[in-house]
């Protein structure tokens, strides 16, 4: 199951983030383009008078882990990552549009942001297809969207248990028609603080201005 054990004080968060956690990826292309700093600040100015644009989960019980290896084969943990805003999201780069989306959604929300602010984003995608998804298919992949990219590949026992920390669901489907397999796979990301706290859920294709809004505000 998706959901996860809540801190009594705030109880209904549990039944609203285990719901969003049922989102699987599908052909919704992101159609959000780039906007100007100034449209990035006004977009945290209006979520600080209401909260964050994307779900605060601040509190949660969850306790997401990655332990997975990066390009040079070292394992990589969230701790490392600390003094950073670190946005996780799983796909694959087969992916046709949820993946891609949600990837060119983060680097112009970089842009948005001020050089220095920028600075201070770690985007990390961790494949869900280590079986296809190769090195160097990865780098090019990532690096495609922005500079600053990073990605994770682990074996399927190392997938499966970052995946299951982080409550994100997935599973091979092979079309009625035949051809290669596609992944079904929750469509969000999630974003830990400089202190390594998982602070958002970030939902898909909610635009560019939303998400450099919240990371502004972190």
């Amino acid at each position: 199951m998706l959901l996860s054990d809540w801190p009594k004080r705030r109880p209904y968060l549990g039944l609203v983030f285990s719901l969003m956690l049922l989102g699987l990826g599908g052909c919704e292309p992101n159609t959000q383009t780039a906007a100007n700093q100034s449209d990035a600040k006004a977009s945290a100015v209006k979520a600080s008078k209401g909260g964050f644009h994307h779900t605060d989960v601040t509190g949660s019980s969850l306790k997401p882990a990655l332990n997975l290896p990066d390009q040079s084969g070292a394992i990589r943990q969230i701790s490392d990552f600390r003094g950073k805003l670190l946005l996780v999201f799983f796909g694959f780069t087969h992916c046709p549009d949820v993946c891609p989306s949600t990837l060119q959604e983060a680097a112009e929300a970089l842009s948005l942001l001020s050089a220095e602010q920028a600075k201070r984003v770690q985007v990390v995608f961790v494949t869900l297809d280590p079986e296809r998804d190769q090195p160097e298919m990865l780098e090019a992949y990532v690096k495609a969207f922005h500079s600053s990219f990073a990605w994770l590949r682990g074996n399927e026992e190392q997938t499966k248990a970052a995946a299951k920390s982080f409550r994100v669901f997935y599973e091979k489907v092979t079309p009625k028609s035949g051809g290669p397999y596609t992944i079904d796979h929750t469509a969000a990301s999630f974003v830990f603080d400089g202190e390594g706290r998982l602070r958002l859920y970030v939902k898909h294709a909610r635009g560019a201005k939303a998400l450099a809004g919240d990371l502004a505000r972190l």
